[in-house]
């Protein structure tokens, strides 16, 4: 027997579970090593192998990888939720998502209100400050008129 592209002689996962002869052109081999089996039962199991040798076959051979992976999880995914398989897992994340935007939303809320109170603040200060200056200012205006009319008053020359 050629095949699970370890040169061991042991045929891949697909072709033992299938009790096929696994040979150099196994589509399976180079994805599904036998010593992961329960990864292909899995896949063999939601998709058929069929159905999965059609689909590696239609992906350029770099894509396939990924494409096993992609399968492996989706059926992953479909034996916990049998009903919802991997899109309870991407509701669940959307959700998330959704619920982490109202959240940062309410922070960015939240930080321009404590900015503009701290503006306004600020403002507060500056008017108090302008205003005080405007009464010490009137009071030396006032003081200076007094000392003045004082000087008018008590002068030797007129």
């Amino acid at each position: 027997m050629a095949g699970s592209g370890s040169g061991s002689g042991t045929p891949c996962a697909s072709c033992k579970l299938l009790r096929r002869r696994c040979t150099s052109e196994c589509v399976f081999a180079p994805y599904f090593p036998a010593e992961e089996a329960q990864r292909f039962a899995m896949v063999h199991r939601v998709f058929g192998a069929s159905n999965v040798s059609k689909m590696l076959l239609d992906v350029p051979p770099p894509q396939r990888p990924d494409a096993v992976s992609s399968l492996v999880y989706e059926a992953n995914a479909r034996m916990r939720d049998p009903v919802y398989g991997c899109v309870a897992a991407i509701s669940f994340l959307q959700n998330q998502v959704s619920q982490l935007q109202m959240q940062l939303a309410l922070a960015h809320a939240e930080t321009a209100a404590l900015q503009l109170q701290l503006q306004q603040q600020h403002q507060d200060q500056d008017d108090h400050h302008h205003q005080q200056c405007i009464l010490e200012n009137a009071a030396a205006h006032h003081q200076l008129m007094l000392q003045e009319a004082f000087l008018k008053k008590e002068s030797m020359w007129t």
